[in-house]
């Protein structure tokens, strides 16, 4: 059974001027994200800066979104590290922080052969009940799960149940998803690659764009869902302009900018992500607009 069916925010994780934690704001972004149609809540991701949090503020983050949600949808938590300890002990953590289940992003920098992979994923799957959403982005981590890899793991541990795809090769995709033959859900890593990914079998999104648009994001993945492909398909191509521009520098320095500049307090980014180049800056306010996004001083609206 999925872990969610439908379109999880990569929440970002707000920030005070000294670079705190603003949990306040964090509640009111995922009450917001709730009844705006989201349904799930993927805490300390990348979007949420997890690689900047300390194991500390990693737990609290946690905790904190298991409060907030109080059960209205799932609470995923990324619990990945280029350590297998140290993602063993993320990951158990956060199962006792009530995290209903784990994001578990390659090992990034050491390059671990798909050997090295499987061992990997198999011995946090060993130390936990939680289940876990592999997390494919190569892009960012220098490593590929191959689908061979993936539907191993998905055989070999039941706790293994999903993955976030975010390689951007539809081949592989489809691949994964014939190898698998139903035992492993997948979920789209890319905003601009839900629908591609949904004709092959994906449940959903894992997504950034539903930080900034959660209620059109929720209807795209919805709307496929209930058999009208049209109309999600005009979803998706309607929203390409906007997320283009949110990934136009390293995410999550555009989305947490865009929040910015729709009232929310989201706060500065910890270095070394730094702040928009003013051009880019400018061309993801343009295309906010242009998608029907108001920009406000205080409080947020979002036009559908």
């Amino acid at each position: 059974m999925a872990v969610f069916k439908g379109a999880g925010v990569a929440i970002i994780t707000p920030m005070y001027k000294d670079g705190t934690v603003n949990y306040d704001e964090l509640e009111r972004i995922i009450n917001y994200q709730i009844e705006n149609g989201t349904d799930c809540i993927v805490i300390c991701g990348t979007s949420g800066e997890a690689s900047t949090l300390s194991e500390e503020e990693h737990s609290e983050c946690i905790r904190a979104a298991v409060s907030f949600v109080n059960g209205r949808v799932p609470v995923v938590a990324g619990t990945g590290s280029n350590a297998t300890y140290t993602a063993v002990q993320l990951t158990c953590q956060a199962e006792k922080d009530g995290a209903d289940a784990a994001l578990i992003v390659t090992p990034y920098y050491n390059k671990a052969t798909q050997a090295g992979l499987i061992e990997h994923y198999t011995e946090i799957a060993r130390k936990t009940s939680l289940p876990i959403i592999l997390y494919n982005v190569p892009g960012r981590t220098g490593v590929n799960i191959e689908p061979e890899t993936a539907v191993t793991l998905a055989k070999t541990c039941d706790n293994i149940v999903a993955v976030k795809e975010a390689s951007g090769d539809i081949s592989k995709a489809a691949t994964m998803m014939h190898l698998a033959d139903g035992c492993l859900d997948m979920y789209s890593g890319n905003d601009d690659q839900i629908v591609p990914l949904m004709s092959l079998g994906a449940v959903g999104v894992i997504s950034v764009l539903s930080n900034v648009a959660p209620r059109q994001t929720h209807d795209i993945v919805a709307k496929y869902l209930e058999g009208d492909v049209a109309a999600s398909r005009d979803l998706q191509l309607r929203a390409i302009p906007l997320i283009h521009e949110l990934f136009n520098e390293v995410n999550p320095i555009p989305v947490k900018t865009a929040m910015n500049m729709l009232g929310w307090d989201a706060g500065p980014l910890r270095l070394p992500l730094s702040e928009m180049e003013p051009t880019h800056k400018e061309a993801l306010r343009k295309a906010m607009k242009e998608y029907g996004l108001e920009l406000r001083k205080t409080g947020v609206m979002v036009k559908r």
